[in-house]
Formats: C-alpha cells, structure tokens, sequence
C-alpha cells in the first residue's frame, strides 16, 4: 500500500463475525449506527500486541463514553486469545480470532501480509453508517498511539 490512510478512508466496511476469546461470536454489521475501532495486530504473545491490547482494555470506558466498540483483532486462535487475555489482564476488550479461513478480516481490509501469514498493525475507524473514516498502519514492532484514536472519536462524536 503507497497511502494505506487515504486508501482505505472513505471505503465501505466489510462486515464479518468472529469469535473472541471466550469463544463467543462477535458480529460486525456496518451501519448499524455504532462506531467500532478495529485494532489490528500480527500476533498475540508478543509485547507490542500486548500493550496495543492493554492500551485498548484501559480506556474501555472511555470508548463507551466515545459510543464505540474497541476491538482487537489477530490470526491468533480464540483458545491462544483467552489464555493471552488472561495472562495480560484483558478481559472486556474483545479479541477477535481471524484464525479461519486464515486471516479473511485482514484480508477483506488489504491489512494481510502474505509473505509473513499475519496482519498488518493497524487501525481503522468505522462510522455509524459503515465508511472508514480513519485508517492507519504502523511499523510491525511499534505500539500505536492510542491519544491519537482517542482524539479522532472526541472530534468526530
């Protein structure tokens, strides 16, 4: 991707239906009137992941306040993701497993990495009527600021 932010901004949301880490289904229906984060990340088990997903776990209630659904999502299974959420302390932040057909959200976003079998880290805003309205991808290793989301909801509320 040349300009993953603009590229993806603007797009209708794919919707999809995942479990999370209690092996409960979570549906995603854009335009449904609610916003939703969707935080991608390549792998659970690595510290960058884990402080994404703590970062997320820590301002829940700040992103129901924002009337927003946070979520994580990674091709980890939803067996990994409970014993990871677990073990980081991340219990109301949803973790979504893209585990099969492998990786098919990612993909559905242009956010899979071929050549590595797991997302990019990334993440996407999507409005109450179902468009993108921000996007952006992250260096794999780097921890993505959360002030900035946090500020883009407050702005766009």
């Amino acid at each position: 991707m040349d300009d993953p932010e603009t590229e993806l901004v603007g797009r209708a949301a794919t919707g999809f239906t995942l479990e999370n880490q209690q092996r409960t289904p979570v549906t995603f229906s854009p335009g449904d009137g609610q916003r939703w984060l969707l935080s991608f990340h390549p792998l659970a088990w690595t510290g960058a992941c884990a402080a994404q997903m703590q970062a997320l776990e820590a301002h829940q209630s700040e992103f129901v306040d924002l009337d927003c659904v946070a979520v994580g999502i990674s091709i980890d299974s939803w067996i990994s993701k409970r014993v990871w959420g677990d073990e980081i302390g991340v219990a109301a932040t949803p973790l979504l497993a893209d585990f099969w057909p492998h990786g098919a959200v990612a993909r559905a976003y242009g956010l899979f990495r071929e050549k590595n079998g797991f997302s990019e880290r990334a993440n996407v805003v999507v409005d109450r009527d179902g468009r993108i309205v921000f996007a952006r991808i992250y260096q794999v290793h780097e921890v993505p600021p959360l002030d900035e989301i946090l500020a883009f909801l407050r702005r766009t509320a």
